[in-house]
C-alpha cells in the first residue's frame, strides 16, 4: 500500500487542530482544574463504596450497600472482565475531561463528513458547528456525561453504515461494529434508542432510492453485514448489556406490581415510566425557534442580566443591598417557557440554520430527505405532551420508548442532522453543476425565510408573545407585580438582544455567499470566514453558560464532600447501620455511611414504591426494618442533627409470624401498621419455588439471636443460636439475581419478604449463614465479550489485509 503524505497530511493536522481546540475551550483543564458538574458529584457520593471496595481489595463490586439500602452497581459505573471496546474508548478520551467529549464531537463529525466525500476543509466546518452546539456543551457543563458519550459516536456509527451502503463492505462492516461497540460502552440506553430511530429514517430514505435504481439486492445485502455489525458490537459489551437487560426488570423503569398509589387511589397501569414522567420536559412549540435565536424564551431559569437590568432595580426596591442584588441579577428567572427546569436553550447556531435553509433549496436526493427527515422526526417528538396524539401512539405502541423520560432530550437527532444538511449547502454552493441562477435564488429566498422571520419577532414582539413564565405567579406572590414587570422588561430586552444577533449573523452570511457569486470572494476565504462565524456564533453563546467559572480545583471534585459535624458524630459508630437525611432531601449521595438516600434515574423500583409509601412518610415501623439507627432532623431552631433511633430491629432478627398476603397492594399497605421485629409477611414470588411447608408460627425465646459478624459490599456472614427453628429477616434489600446463600457451607435459597427484604427458615442450633453476590450475569457476559472480542481482533487483520491487497490491485 503506498503512503501518501499529501493525502494524510491534512487530516492529521485536522486532529492537532481539534485536540488545540478541545483544549483551548475548556482551558483550565491544563491548570489541573476540574469542572464542575453536579451530576458526577452525585455519582461519586453514589460509587463512593465500590471505589473504596476496588482500591482495598483490587477486586470489583457488583453489589453496593451505600445508597437506597442495596443495589447492583451495573449503573453505578461497574467494569467488567474481558471488556477490551472499553480499552479502546479509553484511549480514544486521552484528553482531560470534559475536553476528551468536545474532542470525540469533533473527530465523530469530521469522520462522518469524510466518509460522506465532504472536503476536509468543509469537514472541519461542520465539526465545529456540531461539536460546539449548545445542547452539547451545556450537557457537560452539568455532567451528562454518559449523554455526551453516547451523542460523540453517533456520527461514527453513521459513518460505518453509509460505507456499507457505498459498497465498502468490508470497511463498513469493520467501522460500524467498532463504532457502535463504542456507541454501547458510554451505557446511555436513551441516546443509542434515537440514534436508531435516525437509523431507520435513513434505512427508509436508502430503501425507496434503492428501489428506484433497481438496487435492491445491494440494499438488503447492506442490512445483512450492518446487522451482523451490530449483533457483534453487542457481543463485544455483552457483560453490560446483559446484566442491564436483567437489572432492567427489576428499576423503575419496569412494570409495577402496584395497582394503587401511596394515597390509595388507582395507579395507571404501565409497562414503564409515568406517561406525566415520561413528558415532564417538554419542548415548547414556539420553543422552536431557541434553535435559531439563543435567548427567544430567556435563555434558561437562571441568566445573569446585570446591574443595568431592570431586574436588578427590581430587588433594589425590595430592599436588597448593591451585593445582594448583583447576585440575584445573576440567576435571575429568564426562561418563560413551560418546562420545569432548562439550564440553556438548545442553540444550534443563527449561522448553521441559515445554510440549513439555503441547502434546503439546492441539496436533492436521499441524502437531503433522511437528514430532514432525521431533523423534523426528533422534532415533533420533543414537543411531549405539546403534540400529544403523536407522544401517546410511541408511548402505547413503540417498544421502549416508555422506558426513557425528557422527550426534549430527542432533540439531538436535529443536533446531527442539520449542521450536516447546512454543510452539504455550502458542498453545493462551490460545484459547479447549478446554476449561478439557482444559487442567487435560494440564496434569496433563504433570506427572506430567516432574516424576514428574525425582523418580524424584533418589530412585534410584544404582540406575539406574553413572556410570562410558568413560575411568574409565585414571584408576584412574593415580590409583587413590579417584580413581575421587571422580569418581563428584562426578558424582552434579551429577546431583542439576542434576536437583533440572529439577523445580523444571517445577513452577513449571506453577504458572503453573495460576494461568492459575484466572484468578489474567494473559495478558501468563504471556509475561513464561515469558520470565523460558527465559532463566533456558537462558542459566544455556549460561553455564557460553560466558562471557566464552572471550573474549580481538582480535589474539590475527586473529593467534593467533607465531614459536617453531624457526619463526624455518626462515623464514631463502628457497628453496620443506615443513616437517612430528612434535612438535605432524598436525592442526598450517600458519600458517608450506608444511606436510605441517594439519586438514579433507574433505582430499584420495589425501594421507590416503599420510599414513596413509607419512608417519605417517616413510617417509623420501615425505618426499624431497614436498620435506620440515625436520622437527620431538624431541631425547633431549624438546625440539624442526628437522632439516634434505639429502636432498630438490627441487621437481622427472628420472627414470631410469617404471613402470606394476596397481592402487592396488601403487602406493601400493611407495612404501615407491621410491628417488623415480631412478624413478616410475604407474598407469591419465583422464589417460593425453594421452600416447601413455610410455617405461620415459630418460637422465638430471649436466648434466640442472629449476629453479623462480617460484611462486605459483596457479602455478609451471621451467626444465628435458636435452639427452634426459626424464620430469620435480613435488613437486606433482596434482589432476585446473584446472591447465593449458604448455610453452614451448604448453599441454599432465600426469600422476599416484607415487600424488599430477605428472608429464610433457620434449623435449630448454631448455624453460620452467608450471602454472597456472585452474579452469573457477569461471568456469561465476560466469556461473549472474550470470544467476541478474539472474533473481531481476527476480522479487523483479515479486513486490512483484504483492504491492502485491493489497493495493491492483487
Amino acid at each position: 500500500m503506498q503512503f501518501s503524505t499529501k493525502k494524510y497530511l491534512p487530516h492529521v493536522f485536522v486532529l492537532l487542530g481539534f485536540i488545540i481546540i478541545s483544549l483551548a475551550y475548556f482551558s483550565p483543564v491544563l491548570q489541573g482544574k476540574a469542572i464542575y458538574q453536579n451530576d458526577i458529584v452525585q455519582y461519586i457520593g453514589m460509587s463512593k463504596q465500590q471505589t473504596d471496595f476496588k482500591a482495598e481489595t483490587g477486586t470489583e463490586t457488583y453489589w453496593t450497600n451505600a445508597a437506597f439500602g442495596g443495589m447492583p452497581t451495573y449503573q453505578l459505573g461497574a467494569r467488567y472482565p474481558h471488556n477490551y471496546i472499553k480499552k479502546l474508548d479509553l484511549a480514544l478520551r486521552f484528553l482531560p475531561r470534559p475536553a476528551d467529549y468536545l474532542f470525540l464531537y469533533l473527530l465523530s463529525f469530521y469522520v462522518f463528513l469524510i466518509v460522506l466525500k465532504v472536503d476536509y476543509k468543509l469537514a472541519v466546518l461542520g465539526a465545529l458547528a456540531f461539536g460546539f452546539s449548545t445542547y452539547l456543551i451545556i450537557i457537560l457543563g452539568v455532567g451528562h456525561n454518559s449523554k455526551a458519550h453516547a451523542i460523540a459516536y453517533m456520527p461514527l456509527v453513521l459513518s460505518g453504515i453509509l460505507l456499507v451502503f457505498q459498497k465498502r463492505y468490508v470497511l463498513g462492516f469493520l467501522l460500524t461494529t467498532i463504532a457502535m461497540g463504542l456507541e454501547l460502552v458510554a451505557n446511555h440506553f436513551q441516546m443509542t434508542y434515537y440514534l436508531m430511530f435516525l437509523v431507520m429514517v435513513l434505512g427508509v430514505a436508502y430503501l425507496i432510492d434503492a428501489y428506484r435504481k433497481q438496487m435492491l439486492s445491494h440494499y438488503f445485502k447492506s442490512i445483512g453485514i450492518l446487522i451482523t455489525a451490530v449483533v457483534l458490537s453487542i457481543a463485544l459489551n455483552a457483560t453490560n448489556f446483559l446484566a442491564t437487560q436483567e437489572y432492567v426488570k427489576e428499576s423503575k423503569r419496569s412494570k409495577s406490581e402496584l395497582t394503587i398509589n401511596p394515597d390509595g387511589t388507582p395507579k395507571e397501569e404501565t409497562s414503564g415510566l409515568d406517561r406525566d414522567y415520561i413528558t415532564q420536559f417538554s419542548y415548547g412549540i414556539v420553543e422552536t425557534f431557541n434553535l435559531f435565536i439563543p435567548r427567544f424564551m430567556g435563555g434558561g431559569n437562571s441568566e445573569d442580566v446585570g446591574r443595568d437590568s431592570a431586574t436588578y432595580e427590581a430587588y433594589r426596591k425590595l430592599g436588597a443591598t448593591t451585593t445582594q442584588a448583583a447576585q440575584e441579577a445573576k440567576r435571575a428567572p429568564m426562561y418563560w417557557g413551560k418546562q420545569p427546569i432548562v439550564e440553556a436553550p438548545a442553540y444550534v447556531g443563527a449561522v448553521i440554520l441559515f445554510l440549513f435553509v439555503f441547502a434546503l433549496f439546492l441539496v436533492k436526493g436521499r441524502l437531503k430527505w433522511w437528514l430532514v427527515g432525521g431533523t423534523l422526526f426528533s422534532l415533533l417528538l420533543s414537543y411531549g405532551k405539546n403534540l400529544g396524539f403523536l407522544t401517546d401512539i410511541f408511548i402505547d405502541y413503540i417498544p421502549l420508548y416508555n422506558k426513557f423520560r425528557a422527550v426534549s432530550s430527542i432533540q439531538v437527532i436535529l443536533e446531527l442532522c442539520i449542521p450536516a444538511l447546512a454543510i452539504f449547502g455550502l458542498v453545493k454552493l462551490f460545484n459547479d453543476f447549478d446554476k449561478k441562477e439557482d444559487k442567487l435564488k435560494a440564496l434569496k429566498l433563504s433570506v427572506i425565510i430567516t432574516g424576514g422571520l428574525t425582523l418580524i419577532f424584533i418589530l412585534f414582539k410584544s404582540s406575539l408573545f406574553d413572556f410570562v413564565g410558568i413560575n411568574d405567579g409565585l414571584y408576584r406572590q412574593n415580590y409583587g407585580q413590579d417584580f413581575v414587570d421587571a422580569l418581563k422588561t428584562d426578558r424582552k430586552a434579551i429577546f431583542t438582544q439576542d434576536a437583533i444577533r440572529t439577523l445580523v449573523l444571517v445577513l452577513l452570511s449571506a453577504g458572503i455567499i453573495y460576494f461568492f457569486l459575484k466572484e468578489k470572494l474567494k473559495e478558501q476565504w468563504v471556509v475561513v470566514a464561515f469558520g470565523v462565524l460558527i465559532l463566533f456564533d456558537l462558542v459566544g453563546v455556549d460561553r455564557r453558560y460553560v466558562n471557566n467559572e464552572n471550573f474549580v480545583a481538582g480535589v474539590k471534585m475527586s473529593k467534593p464532600f467533607q465531614e459536617t459535624e453531624i457526619d463526624k458524630y455518626i462515623l464514631k459508630d463502628t457497628t453496620h447501620f443506615r443513616v437517612f437525611d430528612m434535612v438535605s432531601g432524598p436525592s442526598k449521595p450517600s458519600y458517608f455511611h450506608n444511606s436510605l438516600n441517594g439519586y438514579n434515574a433507574a433505582e430499584l423500583r420495589r425501594y421507590r414504591e416503599v420510599f414513596d409509601f413509607h419512608i417519605a412518610q417517616n413510617n417509623i415501623n420501615v425505618f426499624n426494618m431497614l436498620n435506620t439507627k440515625y436520622i437527620v432532623a431538624q431541631d425547633e431552631n431549624g438546625d440539624a442533627f442526628p437522632y439516634m433511633n434505639d429502636q432498630v430491629n438490627g441487621n437481622a432478627w427472628f420472627v414470631n409470624d410469617l404471613e402470606k398476603v394476596e397481592s402487592a397492594n396488601s403487602e406493601i399497605t400493611i407495612l404501615g401498621e407491621l410491628d417488623t421485629k415480631a412478624k413478616a409477611v410475604y407474598t407469591n414470588h419465583e422464589a417460593l419455588l425453594s421452600f416447601q411447608n413455610l410455617k405461620k408460627k415459630y418460637d422465638v425465646d430471649s436466648l434466640a439471636v442472629i449476629r453479623l459478624i462480617n460484611h462486605a459490599p459483596n457479602y455478609l456472614k451471621y451467626q444465628s443460636t435458636n435452639k427452634n427453628e426459626g424464620f430469620a429477616v435480613f435488613s437486606e434489600i433482596y434482589y432476585p439475581k446473584g446472591w447465593k446463600t449458604y448455610i453452614d457451607g451448604k448453599e441454599t435459597s432465600h426469600m422476599r419478604v416484607n415487600y424488599i427484604l430477605r428472608g429464610m427458615p433457620i434449623p435449630a442450633g448454631n448455624h453460620t449463614i452467608e450471602f454472597k453476590f456472585d452474579p452469573e450475569v457477569v461471568k456469561t457476559g465476560s466469556s461473549i465479550a472474550l470470544a467476541s472480542s478474539i472474533l473481531l481482533g481476527v476480522l479487523l487483520l483479515a479486513g486490512l489485509f483484504y483492504e491492502f491487497k485491493k489497493t495493491k490491485g492483487v
